[in-house]
């Protein structure tokens, strides 16, 4: 996975990601990424990055489906896949974190 420099659309005045505020986490690297909406942010000082929010599998790795063993949830026209407690949905050949 890869990081942007994007700030997010929300200051850490305005919402405090955390252990308490709802948003599933992630862990990247060496901190935790929440998962806002289909984006990612990781805080960086005073503000939250925009992180992409590429799952850590390939369908090569693991095939998502009907008989995956993860539950399967539908989100805004398709199916997405809970999995370690966030979200993967198919596109153009790998998943996107939702």
């Amino acid at each position: 996975m890869t990081t942007t420099d994007l700030h997010a659309e929300h200051t850490t005045a305005e919402h405090q990601h955390g252990t308490e505020c709802g948003h599933d986490t992630v862990q990247h690297g060496d901190h935790v990424d929440y998962v806002h909406g289909t984006h990612r942010h990781a805080l960086h000082g005073d503000h939250y990055d925009e992180h992409e929010s590429v799952a850590e599998h390939t369908p090569a790795d693991h095939a998502h489906g009907s008989d995956c063993g993860h539950e399967a949830v539908e989100h805004d026209g398709h199916v997405d896949y809970v999995h370690d407690g966030h979200k993967h949905a198919p596109h153009d050949g790998h998943y996107d974190e939702h």
